[in-house]
Order: C-alpha cells, then structure tokens, then sequence
C-alpha cells in the first residue's frame, strides 16, 4: 500500500512540475512574444513559422528523449559541443527574460538590495553552472 501510495505522489508531483514549467513556457514565449521579436530582430519575420515550429519541435523530440532514455551516441567531444549550444541558449533565454523584465533591478530595489546586484548575479551564475554540473556529473551516471 505504501508503494502505491508512493508511487502516486511521484506521478502527480511530476505531472504538476510538468504543467508549471510548460505553462511558464509557453506564457514566456506568447505574452513577451519572443518569436515575433526574434524574427524582427533578425529581419527574418517572413520565417517565423519555421522559428516557431522548430521551437515546438525540439521540444518535442527532447521530451521523448529524456521519457524513453534515448541516447545521441556521440564521443565526448560531441557531447562537449552540444552541451555547449544547450548551455549558451539557456544563458541568453535568462538574459533575455531578464532584459525583457528588468526583473533584477525591480527585486534588487524592492528588497533594498542594490548594493549586492553584483553579489546576486554572481550567486545566480554560480547556481546554474554548478546546478548544471551536478545534473551532468552525478545524477546521470
């Protein structure tokens, strides 16, 4: 009984973290409307269905490879790279939620925390590259 117990739990804690961060998702890429500007930043707009469905499809395709264990078969080197390309594109996506927001400033000031700006953009950096790091190294082993 407890097993099931269990087990239940799992299922709807991954269910809900799954509809939080895909509703923060899809709210980041529709209210800020980040595909159209990214189309008129990069005077592409007559390919913004392109950018949109290759966001839907890599979303897609990375779903199922981390649900069914899939694996890319590449040497290290490889690995290297894309794990690269991931990390650049998560760093400027938060850079650019951020520039979109201003929501460092507004939380640095409403916290009375303008003095330390330098000392949390260094604790953000650090979490993510060690957060990374830990995911990378020792959780998928």
């Amino acid at each position: 009984m407890y097993d099931l117990l269990l087990s239940l739990f799992i299922i709807v804690l991954g269910l809900a973290g799954g509809i939080a961060v895909g509703s923060g998702t899809v709210a980041f890429l529709i209210v800020l409307d980040i595909i159209p500007r990214l189309a008129q930043l990069t005077r592409s707009y007559h390919r913004v269905h392109w950018m949109e469905a290759a966001v839907i499809s890599g979303s897609v395709l990375w779903t199922f490879m981390d649900f069914f264990d899939w694996r890319l078969g590449l040497a290290p080197a490889g690995l290297t790279v894309v794990g690269l390309f991931m990390g650049v594109f998560v760093g400027l996506l938060a850079a650019a939620l951020t520039e979109v927001l201003n929501v460092l400033p507004i939380l640095a000031k409403r916290l009375r925390m303008m003095q330390y700006m330098l000392w949390l953009l260094t604790a953000m950096v650090f979490g993510k590259v060690f957060g990374s790091l830990f995911d990378w190294l020792i959780y998928h082993r």
